[in-house]
């Protein structure tokens, strides 16, 4: 199941799927299919899902760091000196 918060990560609201389900001879569903132009707008969907994902963590173990450093009596680099590091 997807959250809300999960939800809330996409753009746009939810799209409307047609889906097709695939039953075995008693009826029990088995699978589902989708046309593959809405497949391609699920996988568009999910990789800026897991980009702003992954966005997010990385911007919580950077506040996590600078947090750190803050706390940390050893000596700290300027931005500049950083900068002529790259």
């Amino acid at each position: 199941m997807i959250s809300d918060k999960t939800l809330s990560l996409f753009q746009r609201p939810v799209m409307e799927i047609n889906i097709q389900y695939v039953s075995d001879r008693k009826g029990k569903p088995k699978a589902v299919q989708i046309p593959i132009s809405e497949w391609e707008k699920v996988v568009v969907q999910l990789k800026k899902s897991e980009q702003i994902l992954k966005l997010q963590s990385d911007l919580k173990s950077a506040f996590k760091e600078v947090e750190k450093l803050r706390k940390s009596t050893a000596p700290k680099q300027t931005l500049s000196e950083f900068l002529n590091e790259l």
